[in-house]
């Protein structure tokens, strides 16, 4: 194939991409003849480089706020961007390669961070008996995951793709394809994303390395931390430019959901709470002392939170048994497409480029590969003996949870781009510790096997659903799918290392207090609900006051769901500090002051602010991130980085006034810039 080809003149997908077509009619994608640039080395490189920053970036954020990045619309920026300064720019398959490889980084932290660090914060438990996992245990388990996703979705391509075009909408790859295909357009926005990630690593780096302002503002020094700490409540704000623009993001309905969560954690219960508790004159687990003598904050770790985690569960397990007909249908669906299939339509041998795929035989060499390797590794590779039964029980849970589960997390992904991943895997846990239990594998080794199935578990759906966006993004553009499907294996080793390199870094980092902060200042939040689920399955921890709490949470999201209101999102919320949450609701804010029409406003203008201000969030929710990892390895070394203020200075009154003056400049910034755009005639 010559790399010489001259690049076609993009002008837009065609017009049956979106919509099903009329008997007879076949779609032909925007790029359908041979000769054109795809799996460059340049491309493959840049989508490694990409894969691997954006796995640590997602992490740390995954870890710290519960929040992810969707790293396809970024990287698909960045690919475009990019290659303006190579003499030869990328031609659009390229560009395709690029961002399926490097979108491999959000479903990989996907799948590790909701499970995982569960076992490194059972791990620092005293008697749980957990041992903590290595750097290699983590990786494997999120390598075997996404291979086994891959596989899984592999045959159902045809089916996806061909057969079902245009009935889905796929939104996620909606939007990144729309940024492939403008190109030039898009090459411009890269230059105010990278700005934009400048200034928020800049901002994250001045309060997390330099110590240059206060990094959590509690707002004491300002009317309204006073009047509120009186009353036994707490008004703290995390000041950073990644959790500012991940609110915005989310946008101003999602957002007030999540702050509304705290609002009621740490304004009602945790004053209910200290108000029960002056009555109380002992010590109540899993409290350390007094009711009465704890601060706010004191409070909500011990018992309020515990009702946030019990909350996520009942959310988690009532949103898969409410899509539990929608998901029965898929299933039926999805055998009946795998079983009937053109098998010719699948061959590498077939001599349409955009219709080669691997052959069913490689396909199926490549599962039962998977299937000894987790058998190899549940049963050898997490060091625990006599673990042949468990080990062959749990890779078959894996495997038949995968098969009928991974359709279904691409079918969410193609119509509502949400991926269920969280109840799907509470539910493998549930199953998978009571099958341990029956064959009397208990103690901490049980809790560790059952938490090992639910990551390789996580990551498979979390892979399916992202992969299944990759392939249509190539259907609709005229990428050759077996080049997809090689090279995204490869971005799933390099998302799995990186993802595991994060993860063990923060798992290494500890409080001012010598404390761990995975779970406490990094509350890893879906981990965390993991881990009492896992606690509750294998009987480990006796506190009554635990249990109502974490069934109080339970009923409150069955009220949330009579009432119609996103339960996970007001249940995180809940269990979320208030100061990770508060930021989140001040992007959200943001996004509709930039948002808001206003009078002789034409279309495109509306159209080009909108856009701009979704690029710089990305930015500052990329850089700030990437700050963080980077961070994260400077305090291995230098525990309080390179600090331009005393620690009084930088939680007193100096660093609150500094903190709270560059946050009204940062929320200028995004405001201002992103309302001056104006769109093309």
């Amino acid at each position: 194939m010559s790399h010489d080809a001259a690049p076609q003149e993009i002008k837009g997908l065609p017009a049956n991409a979106r919509r099903p077509l009329n008997p007879g009619e076949a779609y032909v994608p925007l790029v359908p003849q041979d000769g054109v640039p795809e799996t460059t080395p340049r491309a493959i490189t840049m989508g490694l480089i990409f894969c691997a920053i954006f796995s640590m970036a997602a992490a740390y954020l995954a870890l710290k706020l519960g929040q992810g990045i969707e790293a396809a619309i970024p990287i698909a920026i960045l690919a475009v961007g990019l290659s303006r300064f190579f003499p030869r720019k990328n031609t659009i398959l390229e560009n395709v390669i690029v961002q399926s490889i490097g979108a491999n980084s959000s479903h990989v932290v996907s799948g590790a961070a909701f499970t995982i660090p569960a076992l490194y914060i059972l791990a620092q438990t005293p008697g749980s008996g957990v041992p903590t996992p290595t750097l290699w245990q983590v990786v494997l388990v999120s390598f075997l995951g996404g291979c086994i996703g891959i596989l899984f979705l592999i045959p159902l391509r045809h089916h996806f793709m061909v057969e079902n075009h245009g009935i889905f909408p796929w939104p996620e790859a909606t939007a990144t394809a729309e940024i492939l295909v403008t190109g030039e357009k898009a090459g411009n926005q890269a230059k105010e994303l990278a700005i934009a990630a400048g200034i928020g690593a800049l901002y994250d780096g001045i309060t997390s390395i330099f110590r240059g302002m206060g990094e959590y503002l509690r707002l004491e020094h300002v009317y309204v931390g006073r009047a509120l700490r009186e009353k036994f409540m707490s008004f703290n704000f995390l000041n950073s430019a990644a959790t500012l623009g991940i609110g915005y993001i989310i946008g101003l309905r999602y957002s007030a959901v999540i702050a509304a969560g705290s609002f009621f954690s740490m304004f009602v219960l945790v004053p209910l709470f200290h108000a029960i508790g002056q009555h109380v004159p002992v010590i109540v687990p899993p409290g350390a002392k007094l009711i009465a003598d704890m601060t706010p904050e004191q409070v909500f770790f011990a018992y309020v939170r515990i009702i946030g985690v019990g909350a996520i569960a009942g959310a988690g397990v009532m949103g898969v048994l409410a899509s539990m007909p929608n998901m029965i249908r898929s299933i039926i669906s999805n055998m009946k497409a795998l079983m009937n299939r053109d098998a010719a339509a699948e061959s590498p041998k077939v001599a349409i480029r955009t219709e080669r795929s691997l052959a069913g035989s490689m396909i199926a060499v490549g599962l039962v590969t998977s299937m000894v390797g987790t058998m190899a590794f549940l049963s050898f590779g997490l060091g625990i003996k006599q673990a042949l039964l468990p080990a062959l029980i749990a890779t078959l849970v894996v495997m038949v949870i995968s098969f009928f589960f991974a359709p279904v997390a691409a079918r969410a992904i193609a119509t509502i781009g949400t991926n269920p991943i969280s109840g799907m895997t509470m539910l493998t846990l549930v199953i998978t510790g009571v099958l341990m239990l029956k064959l009397n594998f208990t103690g901490g080794y049980g809790m560790f096997l059952t938490m090992m199935v639910g990551g390789i578990v996580c990551t498979a759906l979390a892979a399916s659903g992202a992969f299944s966006t990759d392939l249509k993004i190539g259907h609709w553009i005229g990428a050759t799918p077996a080049r997809q499907i090689g090279w995204k294996f490869v971005g799933t080793f390099v998302a799995a290392l990186f993802t595991g390199i994060a993860m063990w870094l923060m798992a290494k980092q500890v409080n001012l207090d010598g404390t761990m902060a995975l779970g406490s200042s990094i509350p890893a939040p879906q981990a965390s609900a993991m881990k009492a689920i896992l606690e509750g399955i294998f009987g480990t921890v006796s506190m009554p006051l635990r249990w109502y709490a974490f069934g109080l949470g339970i009923m409150l999201s069955i009220v949330l769901r009579m009432v119609e209101l996103p339960a996970l999102g007001f249940a995180l919320g809940m269990y979320l500090p208030i100061e990770l949450n508060t930021p989140l609701f001040l992007g959200g804010i943001l996004a509709h002051l930039v948002n808001r029409p206003k009078a002789g406003t034409t279309e495109a203008d509306a159209k080009a602010r909108e856009n701009r201000g979704v690029l710089i969030a990305s930015g500052l929710m990329a850089g700030g991130a990437i700050m963080g990892v980077v961070a994260s390895f400077v305090k291995l070394k230098w525990t309080e980085g390179f600090p331009l203020l005393t620690t009084h200075q930088a939680e007193g009154a100096l660093g609150e006034w500094l903190g709270l003056a560059a946050l009204v400049a940062l929320c200028l910034y995004v405001v201002v810039y992103s309302r001056r755009a104006k769109g093309e005639a």
